[in-house]
């Protein structure tokens, strides 16, 4: 009977053991995705949603997206680098928390290139160069002669210092030889408010923020940020055609953590380029003035550390520092 007793007990553990390597054994996903976004409602709230959408309707489990802001995006992105290996939670990245934040803080609490493995670059989007409407320069030759001749005496506005808006504003000054004073604000919200009511004369921001004001008259934007025109306006030049090699593009893109198995991950991959292509996500896109891209792990990695190292130069010639 105590031999029979025994046999139950060792038969007991077993199963208990059993129980977890059976629960992973289970087809992925089997329960739902936590997608982290490490910034406050805004382009990259919107990007994350769209996708993350249509993603859950092919792979049978919820999406939930939760957003954690703070410290320039580092606050969510450390808790993407420190959550389990499993592919259930990924995170959305940017310019600024991949690729910027590496050089101005000098304590980051996770390394972008070692500490996550990178699903795909989602979307692309050309950041603005926006001016108050009495504001007097009205091309960007304009603005660099009135710069020139005033230095540093004009203001330019940005949604925060190591925003990638803050280095356009860095990169055209270094470009073009002129000085402008950086004036950061706390969000888009706040940069529209001041270039509406005169108090500001010019700002850089995403481009889905200033346009649906210009497009009204009530304010203007002198040029876009990519090397070529927006086919959302196609009126308003891209500043590389006055200043060769300008370019500043804003960029999301989904990651997780660096553990996670290379088969999880291009399941991940699959499932999000699916999501781009769909009509949902291709039109509000397009109604946004944001660009899906959707490429490989491989690919999004040598992108991301190529953007890592152009914009660390950035910084580091302005002395950009955040502690």
């Amino acid at each position: 009977m105590l031999a029979h007793g025994r046999r139950l007990a060792a038969a007991a553990l077993l199963t208990l053991a059993a129980g977890p390597a059976l629960a992973q054994g289970r087809p992925y996903p089997n329960q739902p995705i936590r997608v982290i976004v490490p910034f406050s409602a805004g382009t990259s709230d919107t990007v994350a949603r769209l996708v993350s959408t249509e993603m859950s309707k092919a792979m049978g489990q919820p999406m939930v997206v939760e957003s954690r802001p703070g410290a320039g995006g580092n606050l969510g992105s450390e808790a993407c680098a420190r959550a389990a290996p499993d592919g259930y939670t990924i995170c959305l990245g940017t310019i600024s928390s991949h690729a910027i934040n590496p050089a101005i803080y000098p304590r980051l609490p996770y390394n972008n290139l070692r500490d996550f493995a990178p699903i795909t670059q989602l979307a692309s989007q050309p950041n603005a160069l926006a001016v108050s409407d009495n504001f007097g320069p009205r091309t960007i030759p304009e603005l660099i002669a009135y710069l020139k001749a005033r230095p540093g005496e004009v203001n330019y506005g940005s949604s925060g210092v190591g925003t990638s808006v803050h280095l356009a504003g860095t990169l055209f000054a270094q470009l073009t030889g002129t000085t402008i004073e950086h004036v950061p604000y706390r969000g888009s919200g706040q940069i529209t408010t001041a270039l509406l009511g005169g108090e500001l004369p010019m700002a850089f921001d995403n481009f889905s923020s200033v346009w649906p004001f210009a497009r009204e008259g009530k304010m203007r934007v002198l040029g876009v940020t990519s090397l070529q025109r927006s086919p959302t306006a196609p009126d308003v030049p891209a500043i590389a055609e006055t200043v060769p090699g300008f370019e500043s593009l804003s960029w999301h893109g989904f990651f997780t953590q660096s553990r996670v198995p290379p088969e999880i991950v291009a399941r991940l991959n699959a499932e999000a380029r699916a999501a781009l292509a769909t009509p949902l996500v291709q039109g509000r896109f397009a109604d946004l003035g944001i660009t899906p891209v959707g490429n490989s792990p491989e690919e999004f990695r040598a992108f991301v550390a190529s953007e890592t190292q152009r914009w660390g130069e950035v910084a580091k010639r302005a002395n950009i520092s955040l502690d």
